[in-house]
């Protein structure tokens, strides 16, 4: 026999305003609905000075792009969190859209790494930074098995294993919204195989622990590259962000019923949802500080340099074109490499470059060299006001 779902929502609904006999009024539910707003507010105003240096120093368009992204993580969390606690009797589809956004900013971060071990390239060219490296073992818990990183194969597969979170994360949580519209996802309920929650929550599980073992497996391939970037500090931002927001959600679950009891107008899984939610929105003040810190804008300021105008970076960290042509880049290599093309199978090393959609080169032409050109999809971009930038090409 199936069980039925436990409503997440009492049917009788607090008919009371914030303002009751002309005084505010003052309960535990409008305290938190202020603090979580005025939290969400300093975030955003937090966000919008890191974006806003960035925007103005818009010197490595290719990098930054990327950053931008990154910063928006905490006040897209905190405003959707505040508007998840205001409204808490839809509660679910908040948390779905929220968590969306989770797979935009890992996905950021990997090419975001890729630029910086792109510029570490000997004379410019990218080509150079990953020829040298050896066989291997791979990450825990894999580590009995060894890899070679110029193989054709493992860097699609690496650079895969990121952005196929992009595509899922996103699926998940439509098909979420959508079985909650016809009640049979049941996030409040207790697993069940005769309710889509389980079967979401594997699916997103399994996902993102692909992605985060492909930034890992990474990392150690390139860590020498990136010394002096601070890409730990970098990625601990991100992560701690994913981490505080699942575990906490689990515990303030696993207190329902127990420690948390339901009101006359709060069930036990509402008062949970906005513990989670309320403590998300304080908790992103600190983290939009520490990714001003991470991602600081100083090491692109180029002095003497005109500021650049906001609308284009805004603009290129919203167009998400650039995740299409590598997702499409590497949908193309696997194709071709179940139809058995020679380049896909062959045991010559490929380089860093075309692997992941950089393109660089070092050509002597006169005594002159040409500057590495690094792509900015999904089209080119060059700053008047920086003379030593790169002229973007199209690949």
């Amino acid at each position: 026999m199936v069980s039925s779902c436990p409503s997440d929502n009492t049917s009788e609904v607090d008919q009371s305003s914030f303002w009751s006999s002309g005084n505010l009024n003052w309960d535990q539910h409008r305290i938190g609905w202020a603090i979580a707003g005025g939290c969400a507010m300093l975030t955003v105003l937090i966000s919008v000075i890191s974006v806003s240096g960035h925007c103005r120093n818009y010197t490595k368009p290719s990098e930054q792009r990327q950053i931008l992204r990154i910063l928006y993580m905490p006040p897209v969390y905190a405003v959707i969190s505040f508007f998840s606690y205001r409204y808490f009797r839809s509660y679910t589809y908040y948390s779905l859209i929220e968590a969306a956004y989770e797979a935009v900013t890992l996905s950021a971060f990997l090419l975001l790494l890729i630029e910086f071990v792109a510029a570490t390239a000997t004379g410019g060219d990218a080509t150079k930074a990953i020829e040298r490296k050896d066989k291997r073992p791979l990450p825990i818990p894999f580590c009995c098995w060894r890899y070679r990183p110029t193989k054709p194969y493992f860097m699609y597969t690496l650079k895969w294993s990121v952005l196929q979170y992009v595509i899922i994360r996103p699926a998940v949580s439509i098909a979420g919204i959508i079985c909650q519209v016809y009640n049979v996802l049941c996030e409040s309920g207790p697993y069940s195989i005769y309710y889509a929650n389980v079967y979401l929550e594997a699916a997103d599980f399994a996902s993102i622990s692909v992605a985060l073992y492909g930034l890992l497996l990474f990392y150690g391939l390139t860590k020498e590259e990136l010394v002096g970037r601070r890409p730990l500090a970098k990625f601990l931002s991100i992560k701690l962000i994913v981490m505080f927001t699942f575990y906490q959600s689990f515990v303030f679950s696993a207190l329902e019923g127990r420690v948390i009891k339901a009101t006359q107008y709060w069930t036990a899984a509402n008062i949970a949802d906005g513990l989670n939610a309320l403590t998300i929105c304080i908790e992103m003040v600190f983290f939009s500080v520490l990714m001003m810190w991470a991602y600081t804008v100083n090491e692109y300021k180029v002095p003497g340099n005109k500021k650049t105008s906001i609308w284009r970076p805004l603009w290129d960290s919203v167009n998400y074109w650039d995740f299409v042509t590598e997702i499409a880049g590497s949908l193309k290599f696997f194709f071709n490499h179940a139809r058995g093309a020679s380049s896909t199978h062959s045991s010559k090393k490929t380089d860093f470059a075309h692997a992941f959609g950089i393109n660089g080169r070092s050509v002597a032409d006169g005594g002159r060299s040409t500057e590495e050109s690094i792509r900015l999809a999904p089209y080119p971009y060059s700053d008047p006001h920086n003379a030593d930038s790169a002229s973007p090409v199209l690949s």
